[in-house]
């Protein structure tokens, strides 16, 4: 997992706000180096060990409703590529064309399956396939749809200097955003403008001290959330 050069990145991340976290980063060739390779060989063990899952969880979700196994949706992830991630669909079908891009309690759309591989994050599994692709790596700051990233300011494009990531510090600490979206008016307007900045810092600091500790250490904290519940 190298860094492009600074006159290779995109235009609009060629800001003083971006240039101390890519200074940071380009130090830390060898940590980066190591996480991908964690990344490569943990998520092909991983899909081969879970394949049993992925068939089991694609019946239950095949009888609970009507609609595909897999759910789809664009996301950005490294440098502003646009990409496809793959998660057990856990919503009735066009569930992202009758509301908001994000879900908050109780949320209607959410099936019944959904709400327990949700409970337990097993709808993120087929996210294995994007860390293979090298799209997404097991930590880092959780992807976000284009129209939310169209909002970030110079500063927040820095967390786009590394892969997009199934868990992150966000994941763990932030409890408050549905809570939040569930009294809103209107739900994206408080999301960019009040949960977005929020998130930003704490992405911003994990960028700032990312480490291969660090990330074992937050996937054993992802790993107690989970079996928490």
């Amino acid at each position: 997992m190298l860094i492009k050069q600074w006159n290779k990145l995109p235009v609009e991340m060629q800001n003083e706000a971006v240039k101390p976290y890519y200074d940071l980063l380009r130090k830390r060739t060898v940590s980066l180096t190591i996480k991908r390779l964690f990344d490569i060989i943990m998520s092909i063990v991983l899909f081969l060990v879970l394949s049993p899952v992925f068939l089991i969880v694609s019946l239950l979700i095949k009888v609970d409703s009507k609609g595909p196994v897999f759910y789809r949706q664009q996301r950005v992830t490294q440098y502003g590529k646009i990409f496809r991630i793959y998660k057990f669909r856990t919503m009735v079908q066009n569930a992202d064309k009758t509301g908001s891009l994000v879900t908050i309690n109780n949320d209607t759309r959410v099936t019944k399956i959904g709400k327990k591989l949700r409970k337990y994050r097993l709808d993120e599994i087929p996210q294995l396939l994007n860390i293979i692709s090298g799209d997404m790596t097991f930590v880092g700051t959780r992807p976000e749809v284009p129209k939310y990233v169209a909002h970030y300011t110079d500063e927040m494009k820095a967390t786009l200097l590394l892969p997009a990531g199934v868990t992150s510090r966000v994941s763990i600490e932030y409890k408050d955003e549905e809570k939040i979206l569930k009294e809103a008016g209107n739900v994206d307007l408080v999301y960019i403008k009040t949960i977005l900045p929020k998130k930003a810092i704490c992405n911003l600091d994990q960028v700032k001290n990312i480490s291969v500790l660090g990330d074992f250490s937050l996937l054993f904290l992802t790993l107690l959330k989970v079996f928490e519940k």
